[in-house]
């Protein structure tokens, strides 16, 4: 490296947050980044461990280290082309991936991993800044036609490596943008939306055809669809929800939390919204159910409404604060985590399970709830109420929609749901047929979206010309 003892002589240092008074005021990014010397000082302390770790925490196997020392050397452009052979979207990665590369740090043994995620994010947007980002056009065109169901992160990848192929690429979007999860899921406070546009008119440039409003099952048949592609990539998400199936469900202001996110994302859009019955918290006494990213979204989103309160529980128990080191690494650990939305003004409560929606007038007004013990078991006595107006559901995705296209193809389920294909071939049952990200593995992780498009582009390629250079 080029400062052999810089994890020894430089603290870790990363970005900063807005003052959560000013950032709540707005839908926009608020992360403060780090100074170019700072970010060189910080690439300084990747300290040649070795055997880097971080590589194999990285699902899209980002080559962390090198592009650590291009950065501290100042050959920021050759750190972006190092970055971009592993990782289609690093702007994506950089803002709303939870860093299991700096889990799988050696340096976060002693709690201070290197700053991988601030430094992935500072190369991507200094490449966009300079220009050094543009359209890879093919030299030839290979005459084969490819259809990919779905924009969001698995199918943007697998599209812009298939089209720089040559392919005649052709991505279909139910809704009026492409992005999916990243546009419609991720509030504008964690990605704002014009880093998405950014990159689907780089792809437009590379030759790859965009179809909005397409419902394909439903606008478009199956057979039309087999009849007319040499290949289709199955990459839509994993949309149903997991219910909560208790007395009064049924009630007003009993939402999912996939019904709430979607409909402010397209207010700040500036799109119309898709229902005539708005979902608001402002004025009201918010309780969240379910602990994870989604339910932190609702949190944020709550909150720049105007939110009364915010309570977020989880049935699982309180993490520790801090994981043992010499057990976990250089796994992801299981720990308490404070996110952004937390320290907005949320209060959170483990080990609840919520048993019972009380209502007035066919409106919700109070959640029953019981205190588990580590096997979820109710504990006799704990019995409380907790005053809501608003409930969002936030307790993950069980599969993706079966009703339509995956019927009418009459693919092969998994037992979780998902579409039945290996991650060497990403083949589903089906001729032709190839599946990736949340629709193959289940509810997951941007990061693991690009991964899989970026394989499944791999094999597809293969497939119709016996041979690929597209790496996996």
């Amino acid at each position: 490296m080029g400062k052999v003892t810089g994890f020894l002589e430089i603290d870790r240092r990363d970005r900063r947050y807005a003052p959560a008074s000013d950032r709540i005021r707005h839908y926009k990014e608020f992360v403060l980044p780090l100074s170019e010397e700072t970010t060189k000082d910080q690439a300084a302390r990747c300290m040649n461990c070795g055997i880097p770790y971080c590589h194999n925490g990285c699902p899209v196997n980002n080559q962390i280290p090198d592009w650590n020392d291009l950065v501290y050397h100042g050959n920021w452009e050759e750190a972006s082309r190092n970055l971009h052979s592993t990782n289609n979207f690093p702007e994506f990665t950089g803002r709303v991936c939870p860093a299991p590369c700096e889990a799988s740090c050696t340096l976060n043994l002693s709690d201070s991993p290197v700053t991988i995620k601030t430094i992935e994010c500072a190369i991507v947007d200094r490449a966009w800044k300079e220009g050094w980002l543009k359209s890879e056009t093919p030299s030839k065109k290979t005459g084969k036609k490819i259809a990919v169901i779905g924009s969001g992160p698995a199918g943007l990848a697998a599209a812009q490596q298939l089209g720089r192929q040559g392919h005649d690429v052709h991505l279909f979007e139910k809704h009026a943008k492409a992005g999916g999860l990243l546009r419609y899921g991720i509030p504008d406070f964690k990605m704002e939306k014009h880093l998405i546009d950014r990159r689907v008119k780089q792809m437009e440039g590379e030759g790859v055809t965009f179809h909005y409003n397409v419902n394909v099952g439903v606008d478009l048949s199956h057979d039309d669809l087999m009849a007319q592609y040499d290949a289709v990539v199955l990459a839509g998400g994993s949309e149903k929800p997991r219910d909560l199936p208790i007395p009064g469900r049924d009630l007003q202001g009993v939402h999912f939390a996939m019904d709430f996110l979607p409909q402010q994302n397209r207010r700040v859009g500036k799109e119309a919204l898709l229902t005539n019955a708005p979902i608001v918290a402002s004025g009201k006494h918010v309780v969240v159910i379910g602990g994870g990213d989604t339910g932190s979204d609702c949190i944020g989103t709550s909150v720049r409404q105007g939110a009364l309160s915010v309570t977020q529980l989880e049935i699982m128990p309180k993490p520790p604060e801090k994981e043992n080191k010499l057990l976990t690494w250089p796994d992801w650990p299981l720990k308490l985590r404070t996110s952004s939305s937390h320290e907005e003004g949320a209060e959170r409560d483990f080990a609840v399970n919520t048993v019972e929606f009380i209502g007035e007038g066919g409106a919700v007004k109070k959640l029953r709830c019981v205190r588990v013990d580590g096997k979820f078991q109710a504990i006799p006595g704990t019995e409380f109420d907790l005053k809501a107006d608003l409930v969002l559901l936030a307790m993950g995705f069980v599969a993706p929609i079966h009703e339509g296209l995956i019927q009418n193809l009459d693919l092969k389920l998994d037992a979780r749901g998902n579409v039945a294909a290996d991650t060497i071939g990403y083949k589903a049952s089906k001729e032709k047929v190839f599946a990736c990200g949340d629709m193959r593995r289940g509810q997951s992780l941007v990061v693991w979206a690009i991964r899989e498009g970026r394989q499944a582009a791999h094999s597809v390629d293969k497939f119709l010309m016996g041979s690929t250079v597209l790496p996996r």
